[in-house]
Order: structure tokens, then sequence, then C-alpha cells
């Protein structure tokens, strides 16, 4: 299957959402990633549902809204409202997981788990079935522009494993660090969905880098 590039708006010029929406729309992205924080489970805070609901508004692509808060349950509904298509909870912030899955996927939204670079991918072997994404965190979560963590190929193949021999569809989405300098390796380990985000805003060309991006590695990925 072809990969998908979700470039992440946190990248974005934020006086001028409009003209980056206008180039998304346009370019070879497939999503828009939205990293959603609360100052408490990240220590950072971006936007709120009414942001979420302009971006819908501004975005011809899926909206793929990142939870990284607290008590996601309380918001999950809302976010839906305000446009989200996908729907990612962080693994350690969701002590009734399954539940929170469950409630995800009854809004029509598709839905993921992120976990941590500590945590292992194990972790998610009793939901796997309920998940049509994980992202994998290949930063600490909180800031964009950080350097790629290395460890995360290990865990894509291992993640790659579980999901093949259980016969599923389910998406692995890299979230951190990526770009053009990792994004072959990461899609011959088995990723799907690649963000990008400082890679892309900061680029000289923005629309050019998503096309580099969408077209590396047609003829050596393993899916």
């Amino acid at each position: 299957m072809k990969h998908l590039v979700a470039p992440s708006i946190l990248a974005a010029n934020y006086a001028n959402l409009q003209a980056d929406f206008e180039m998304l729309n346009a370019s070879d992205a497939d999503w828009v990633h939205v990293d959603i924080m609360d100052g408490r489970f990240v220590p950072n805070i971006s936007f709120g549902m009414s942001i979420v609901k302009v971006m819908k508004e501004l975005s011809q692509l899926p909206l793929d809204v990142h939870l990284m808060i607290v008590e996601p349950e309380k918001y999950i509904e809302q976010f839906r409202d305000a446009g989200a298509e996908v729907i990612t909870v962080h693994y350690e912030a969701c002590p009734h997981l399954h539940r929170t899955l469950q409630q995800i996927k009854a809004t029509g939204a598709k839905a993921g788990v992120a976990l941590n670079p500590h945590t292992p991918v194990w972790m998610l072997e009793n939901v796997l079935e309920e998940l049509d994404l994980v992202c994998l965190m290949s930063v600490n979560p909180g800031f964009g522009g950080q350097k790629f963590i290395y460890n995360t190929l290990p865990k894509v193949r291992q993640l790659k494993k579980m999901i093949i021999e259980r016969n599923l569809n389910t998406l692995i989405e890299i979230d951190g660090g990526v770009g053009l300098q990792n994004a072959e390796k990461l899609l011959q380990a088995g990723a799907n969905v690649l963000v990008a985000g400082s890679s892309v805003f900061k680029s000289a060309n923005p629309s050019e880098t998503i096309q580099r991006m969408k077209r590396i590695g047609r003829d050596t990925l393993m899916v």
C-alpha cells in the first residue's frame, strides 16, 4: 500500500494559517496532523476545539487529531464535532483504554493509540484488534523540532510483526523528527503514515518537501 504523509500543523505559521492550509490542500499531503496539548500530560499548550473547528473549515484533508492530554475521554465527542476524522489518545493517559477506544469508534472517527518512546509495543497486545492506527512517538512529546529517536525503528518492526500475525490492517504512524533523512528507513521497517512538522514547514519549499516525502521509497517498501 502507498504510505500517507501527514504534515503537522504545530509547525505552521499561526499568523497565517489560511495560507498554510491552502498550500496543504494543493499538495500531495494525505492528512493534516493536529497535536492537542494541555500543559499537563505534556509540558506545552496548543489548540482547543474552537481552533480545530476553524482548521476543519480551512482544510480539504482529513484532520488527524492527536490528544496529548489527560482524561481524553472527556473531550472525544467535542473534537469529533469540531472535525476530527482520526482521534488518537495516549496509552499512558488512559487507564480504561478499551472503553476509550470504543468511545472514539462510537463517534464514527478512526481510533488510534499513541505510545511514548519508553512504552513497549507489546503493551497493545490486548487492544490491537480495536485499533485503526498506532502512533509511535519518535521524540518525547510536547515540542516540535526535536531529534529523531532511532530506537523507534525496532519498535516499528516489532509492531508490524504483531499486526501481520493477527492479519490486521492497523496503520503505523510515526510522529517526531521525521524527515527526508529517515523516511525511507521508517517505511522499510513497516511504517504507513509519516507525520512531518518542522521538516515540511521550515523547508524552503514545503509543497516540494511533501511531494518528495510522498514519493520516497516507492520501490523498496515492505508493504
